[in-house]
């Protein structure tokens, strides 16, 4: 059983990184889209500058979602540091139960806003309902609570192969 919820957790990681690459990929290729059809062209086009910063906003939440399994996220050790060596453990669970309502807030409250927002359009590009911009905090949100719940249940995932891309040591 264990088993087969790593390798899903694998998918769900792998997912998360080709999510975030593909959006930083797009991103970099409309940001001087824009550039040069204002500069070079000399018309303003409205449409890439909304479209990159959705595309940072995927690119942050679900890059978020795959650096917290990979123990690749902001932490900020100055203070648990200091402690005794026999703290530490229950501050790990402490941020793991606080991260992990920190994500259900995102995907309950990430959620009823964008489901809020699907009647309404933005005004450079018409045809996308303001709702889809919020999509990927609740996304986000859901799998960072998945691999928050996944390190309380099984430990930290961040040396497993598809994490460090030792994909040698996995086929040994």
């Amino acid at each position: 059983m264990k088993t087969q919820v790593l390798k899903a957790m694998d998918v769900a990681y792998l997912f998360c990184i080709w999510i975030s690459g593909a959006a930083i990929f797009f991103m970099s290729l409309l940001i001087p889209i824009g550039v040069f059809a204002r500069y070079v062209l000399g018309v303003g086009a409205q449409w890439p500058e909304p479209i990159s910063i959705l595309l940072m906003v995927v690119f942050t939440f679900f890059g978020s979602a795959a650096s917290y399994r990979a123990g690749a996220h902001i932490a900020v050790a100055m203070l648990t540091d200091r402690l005794p060596q026999a703290l530490h453990a229950p501050l790990a669970v402490l941020v793991d139960l606080l991260m992990g309502s920190v994500c259900v807030f995102t995907i309950i409250w990430g959620g009823k806003l964008a489901m809020e927002t699907m009647g309404q359009t933005l005004a450079e590009i018409p045809w996308m309902p303001v709702g889809i911009t919020y999509l990927p905090l609740p996304f986000g949100g859901l799998f960072t609570l998945l691999f928050v719940i996944e390190k309380i249940v099984y430990g930290t995932q961040q040396s497993r192969a598809v994490v460090t891309y030792d994909h040698d040591m996995e086929a040994a």
